[in-house]
């Protein structure tokens, strides 16, 4: 079983790796979304504003990892014009999404991608986490996958941040 886990990652890594150069930066994905406390918002909302777009499940456990510093991100940068969206996959449970949310409250805005539309728009996204830095004028910045270098992602977003 261990010996087919290694090519399976490799292939995983390979194939996200041609699906990001694809999926090149500097595209503006527009979409409508309603939270799941029932706030409804829109890509075309979020301009002028620097977004992190989280694509995440409670299954996943670096989904889980990741969330302490996500909401550290939020907290430390909102009232610089930072927006987290944390977007949970169709597959999520609702009622494990809900006891997440209960038992771990996320300060920023929670979507259940319930039909895809999200991850549709953003090139169909099928694993987690995934995530991308959007720019104040609706432009991907930077896509990140699985785990990935803190200190390179604070940079990328201060940078960011003091664009206007």
């Amino acid at each position: 079983m261990n010996k087919l886990l290694i090519p399976f990652t490799a292939l995983l890594i390979i194939i996200a790796g041609a699906y990001f150069a694809i999926f090149s930066q500097g595209e503006k994905p527009e979409y409508d979304y309603t939270s799941i406390a029932g706030v409804q918002g829109s890509s075309e909302q979020l301009k002028g504003k620097v977004v992190l777009v989280k694509f995440w499940a409670t299954t996943c456990v670096t989904c889980v990892a990741q969330m302490p510093d996500t909401v550290n991100y939020y907290q430390t940068y909102k009232d610089q014009g930072y927006e987290t969206l944390g977007v949970a996959m169709s597959y999520d449970d609702p009622t494990a999404l809900q006891k997440f949310s209960d038992t771990f409250p996320l300060p920023f805005t929670v979507i259940h991608d319930k039909s895809n539309t999200l991850s549709k728009e953003f090139g169909d996204i099928r694993f987690t986490p995934v995530a991308f830095l959007i720019d104040r004028q609706g432009n991907i910045v930077k896509r990140y996958i699985g785990k990935y270098d803190k200190a390179e992602f604070i940079q990328t977003l201060e940078k960011t941040l003091a664009q206007k």
